[in-house]
């Protein structure tokens, strides 16, 4: 297709060859703006949708588009990846209260009239039956975007990540992402030091047993070694006493929809928000062109109380992942004591 974003998918592909040579050039780069930029529309067709389907629902709803840094990294990270079949772009994410909630949600949403083709097959994605070692859970399933009219043809074929998670698997995949904020370490993909990634696989094991009722990466281990093994790690690495220090940065409340977050050296976070989605890409654009090695997100939800909610890795906030991590220590400590 002649008018596909950024020239054709081949140019695309070989615009993300040359950003893991380090040959890329100015050309090279607009090309993959310009395909990234393409899916905010995508993005807007499917929260739209959610939105619909969730009304009245006590559900969380938020897109994101992936960073250009994180594009960058994964490319890096992923070396056989054609650019153009990244399928975690543009993403929508929902949140629930319960795993019962999200599974009626997802089976109700996958049984619904929908143009858009669902790429992956039922459980290929689904890290709640099947737990990454690394302790995340929650459901993803891609779309590739589907449109009969000419005004949207250019757009045909980009996909779209839709992410289910209920609350507390959202607590567990925020705290993992502030402790690649904080530390040297990124857990969530299994660089740095090792002691992090344990950790957290740990919490993710006692989570999943006090608040869920099921497991997740260690399923073999008894409460008792779970509980000690996670107390060992946790007296020497600090991290549920660092999490709770944290200062939460504090928005105001707004009605612009769209939020361009931005990570200063010093560890703060500044926040610009706007009413428009173009005005607010074509900042994002110019921000990170200025700022190449500042951490720019642009994040859109209803209210600033879903940005938080949606994005608290964003916002250092790992309240909730305290609070439940602790709960579950209480469980397990006293389910220990009295011989269960």
């Amino acid at each position: 297709m002649n008018n596909f974003p950024g020239g054709s998918r081949s140019r695309v592909n070989k615009a993300g060859t040359k950003i893991r040579s380090g040959e890329a050039a100015l050309d090279d780069l607009l090309m993959i703006e310009e395909w990234r930029a393409a899916h905010r529309a995508v993005l807007n067709t499917f929260q739209a949708s959610l939105r619909t389907k969730t009304r009245n629902k006590d559900i969380v709803v938020a897109q994101r588009h992936k960073r250009r840094n994180t594009i960058f990294d994964k490319l890096m990270r992923l070396p056989k990846m054609e650019l153009s079949r990244m399928d975690d772009v543009a993403g929508c994410r929902l949140i629930f209260g319960s795993l019962d909630e999200l599974s009626n949600f997802r089976e109700s949403f996958l049984k619904s009239k929908f143009k858009h083709k669902r790429k992956n097959e039922l459980d290929k994605y689904d890290y709640i039956k099947s737990p990454k070692m690394t302790g995340y859970r929650g459901i993803h399933d891609v779309y590739s975007y589907d449109v009969k009219s000419n005004k949207g043809d250019h757009l045909k074929g980009l996909l779209v990540e839709i992410q289910y998670r209920t609350q507390v698997q959202h607590s567990w995949a925020t705290a993992v992402e502030v402790v690649g904020f904080i530390t040297e370490s990124q857990p969530k993909f299994q660089k740095g030091d090792k002691k992090y990634e344990y950790c957290m696989a740990l919490a993710s094991e006692m989570l999943a047993r006090t608040h869920e009722d099921m497991h997740s990466c260690f399923p073999r281990l008894s409460d008792t070694d779970l509980l000690s093994k996670f107390n060992e790690i946790d007296d020497e690495l600090h991290l549920i006493r660092t999490l709770t220090g944290l200062n939460i940065a504090e928005t105001e409340a707004t009605d612009n929809k769209n939020s361009i977050l931005i990570f200063k050296p010093d560890g703060s976070l500044e926040v610009k928000t706007y009413s428009e989605a173009t005005v607010a890409l074509n900042e994002l654009f110019r921000l990170e062109k200025e700022n190449p090695n500042l951490d720019i997100v642009l994040v859109r939800a209803e209210s600033s109380e879903e940005i938080r909610i949606a994005f608290k890795n964003y916002f250092s906030d790992a309240k909730d992942f305290v609070r439940l991590i602790t709960e579950a220590r209480e469980t397990l400590t006293t389910q220990q004591k009295n011989g269960c």
